[in-house]
C-alpha cells in the first residue's frame, strides 16, 4: 500500500481527481438540455433514470484511472466494482441528480472521491453547467467558480431555530424516516428540497446548515463527506457513525447542530 500521507502522492491524486472532473464535464455538457434526450429507468418499482451521459462520463473517468492509477479499485454507479491492489478506491457518480439533469435544472453534479480503509480522503462536487467545483481533502478546502477561487468554510450556526435544512426528496425515505426528518424540520428556520449533491456544496460553502437524507448509496455521499469535513463540518449516519457506505446521512455545519438534530432523529425513530 502506498503512503497516502506523502505530499507527492497527494498532489498526484489531486491531479488525477481534477482530470476526472474535467473529462466528465466535457463529456456531459453536450447532452445537458438537449431536446429529446432519452432516459432508461433502472428501478422497476419507481423511477431511477440513467442516460447516455451518465454512462459515457463514467466510462471516460474509468479510462483515465485505468491509465493513470491502474492499481486502484473503482466503485461507480453505472459499472459497479473494479478490484485494485493499492488499498485505495475511487468512488464515482457521473451524474448525481439525473432526475434534475433530464429536467434541465443545474442542481446535478459529478461526484468523485478517493477512499482508503478509513473512508473518503478527498472529494470533488463538480457542477459543470454553472462552472463550480467544490474540492476538499488533504488540507484543501476551496470552491472554484465564475468568481474565482474561495475558501470553503461552514457557518457557525448553533441553534436549530436559526438553521437552513435541505434534503433532495420531501418523502426522504420510509414513512418512519420521513417522520424523523419532519421532527427536525419543525425546529429549523427554513427547509428546502431538490438540490441533490449541490446542497452539500452549499453547506460546505457556508450558505446552509444541515442536509438530512436516507436511502443513499456510497457513491452519493462519499465525495460530499470529504468536502464538508474539509470545510469544518460533520457528516455521520443517523446513529452518529460513519456514513460513507450509504444509507442515512446527517450533514451539519457545527457540532452543536449535529448533536441537536441527531437527538431528534434518534428519539423519533426509537
Amino acid at each position: 500500500m502506498q503512503d497516502i500521507e506523502s505530499v507527492a502522492l497527494q498532489a498526484e491524486l489531486w491531479s488525477v481527481a481534477e482530470e476526472l472532473a474535467d473529462a466528465a464535464r466535457a463529456c456531459i455538457l453536450p447532452y445537458f438540455r438537449q431536446i429529446g434526450l432519452s432516459a432508461d429507468n433502472k428501478d422497476r418499482d419507481g423511477f431511477d433514470p440513467v442516460t447516455i451521459a451518465d454512462k459515457a462520463a463514467e466510462q471516460v473517468m474509468r479510462d483515465i484511472l485505468n491509465k493513470r492509477r491502474p492499481q486502484d479499485a473503482i466503485l461507480g454507479e453505472e459499472f459497479g466494482n473494479s478490484a485494485g491492489t493499492s488499498g485505495l478506491t475511487w468512488v464515482l457518480d457521473p451524474i448525481d441528480g439525473t432526475r434534475g439533469f433530464i429536467s434541465g435544472t443545474p442542481t446535478w453534479g459529478v461526484l468523485i472521491s478517493l477512499n482508503d480503509t478509513s473512508g473518503p480522503r478527498l472529494g470533488i462536487i463538480d457542477q459543470p453547467y454553472v462552472g463550480e467545483r467544490f474540492c476538499g481533502g488533504f488540507a484543501r478546502a476551496e470552491v472554484i467558480g465564475p468568481h474565482g477561487t474561495a475558501a470553503l468554510q461552514v457557518r457557525d450556526t448553533s441553534d436549530l431555530s436559526d438553521a437552513i435544512l435541505f434534503s433532495t426528496f420531501p418523502e426522504v425515505g420510509t414513512p418512519e424516516e420521513r417522520a424523523a426528518f419532519e421532527a427536525v424540520m419543525r425546529e429549523v428556520k427554513l427547509t428546502r428540497f431538490g438540490c441533490d449533491c449541490y446542497a452539500y456544496g452549499l453547506l460546505a460553502a457556508g450558505h446552509i446548515d444541515l442536509v438530512i437524507e436516507a436511502s443513499l448509496n456510497a457513491y452519493d455521499i462519499a465525495a460530499p463527506i470529504a468536502v464538508i469535513e474539509a470545510a469544518g463540518g460533520i457528516v455521520t449516519d443517523w446513529k452518529g457513525g460513519k456514513a460513507h457506505n450509504g444509507g442515512r446521512a446527517l450533514a451539519t455545519a457545527t457540532p452543536e447542530l449535529h448533536a441537536k438534530a441527531l437527538k431528534i432523529l434518534q428519539q423519533t425513530l426509537s
